[in-house]
């Protein structure tokens, strides 16, 4: 069966080196659209959506973030553009849901010749003693903290489909 969100699905990939040049604000616009169109627990909507093209501010989390993991390199991958999801501390599901969301962007990326990589990582450096920096930094709402983050541009390189593991399904019917 051929369908054009599963092709996406299928041949989407982590991508972990990028170009420098910046994707364009039609790009940018269509991937943000995609975030907000995505759906939500009784449409709660949780979110709010930075985006960040600022290296020197990429840096400066990147910096904060390795330092508390204890490890070296770009958690960005030298992407152009990163967008971070907070969410709504009083919602239960507002995590999912932002889950949901940077997987519309990931996949509207794919869609559109970009790549991507959702980030987990980033994450330490909301929780470290700058936290409150740098959720100011990014322009958090009060009420929200670090969900989920992705980076995005063109691929530098492309890597093959990771094997999938069988066994991850059951069928109770």
């Amino acid at each position: 069966m051929t369908n054009p969100v599963l092709t996406a699905i299928s041949e989407r990939r982590s991508i972990r080196q990028y170009k420098p040049e910046q994707i364009t604000e039609e790009q940018l616009r269509a991937l943000l659209r995609a975030a907000v169109e995505s759906p939500s627990a009784r449409n709660a909507q949780p979110w709010h959506f930075t985006v960040v093209q600022k290296s020197a501010v990429l840096a400066e989390v990147n910096a904060e973030a390795t330092a508390i993991l204890g490890r070296e390199g770009d958690i960005f991958y030298a992407a152009p553009t990163a967008i971070f999801i907070s969410a709504d501390r009083a919602s239960d599901w507002a995590k999912l849901d932002s889950g949901i969301a940077v997987q519309n962007i990931a996949l509207a990326a794919q869609s559109m010749g970009l790549g991507s990589v959702i980030l987990g990582l980033p994450a330490a450096a909301f929780k470290g003693p700058r936290a409150d920096y740098f959720a100011g930094l990014l322009k958090f709402p009060a009420t929200h903290e670090f969900a989920v983050a992705i980076a995005v541009g063109y691929p530098d390189v492309t890597k093959e489909a990771h094997p999938v593991e069988g066994g991850r399904i059951d069928y109770i019917r």
